[in-house]
């Protein structure tokens, strides 16, 4: 489980690319590094990953090609940083919202406006997706924890602090960078549950006009 706050920014140390899976090494901030053990789960840019090896500063992953398919990892190159978030414990404070680690999908960033105090980005997403993108609704971008702003169409606005941009690496984005999304469970289990319902309502009404 993980909460949307990120804790600091790793960089990608090495990278073995063999068939159907992606291993990497990822240098930590000296904060993160305490009691690392192997098979914690760390999220990079918002994706839950194990941990495989651990020395001294760094981590090392395996990336499936599930996983790869799904996210921007498979695109990362060595250099390139990620965002870090230890799992949470029983007890922490939630500051963002529950997150699983599990990225629904790929946003493309289409619009960055900056002045001195804020930035306003705009993410398109994949048509099916936008059902569960809800105005001041929760939303995972690369591992941090957002509200979702304007909506139109296929696309959603997100406002970004200095403190955020500070903290995480969405101040380097650029217009036409892919950003990993996480969906809010419960939004989508609510909006799931009353399409079903709305469906079975709708059939029922249509078997019992025809009988």
């Amino acid at each position: 489980m993980f909460t949307g706050i990120v804790q600091g920014v790793g960089h990608i140390i090495e990278i073995t690319d063999q068939d159907k899976l992606r291993s990497y090494k990822v240098q930590l901030p000296p904060k993160l590094t305490n009691k690392i053990e192997v098979g914690a789960s760390i999220a990079n840019d918002g994706c839950c990953l194990t941990v495989t090896k651990h020395e001294g500063d760094w981590v090392a992953f395996d990336i499936m090609q599930e996983t790869l398919a799904l996210t921007t990892l498979g695109t990362k190159k060595l250099g390139d940083k990620v965002n870090i978030e230890r799992s949470a414990k029983y007890g922490d404070e939630i500051g963002g919202h529950v997150m699983s680690g599990h990225i629904s999908c790929v946003a493309t960033i289409t619009a960055i406006q900056k002045t001195a105090t804020n930035c306003q980005m705009q993410l398109t997403l994949p048509a099916q997706f936008m059902k569960y993108v809800l105005y001041k609704g929760f939303i995972g971008v690369d591992g941090a924890s957002l509200t979702v702003g304007q909506i139109k169409d296929n696309h959603f606005d997100i406002h970004l602090i200095p403190e955020t941009l500070a903290l995480t690496t969405l101040d380097e984005k650029k217009v036409g960078d892919q950003v990993n999304i996480e969906i809010d469970s419960q939004t989508r289990a609510i909006v799931d549950t009353v399409e079903r319902v709305l469906a079975s309502r709708d059939n029922n009404v249509t078997t019992t006009s025809q009988q």
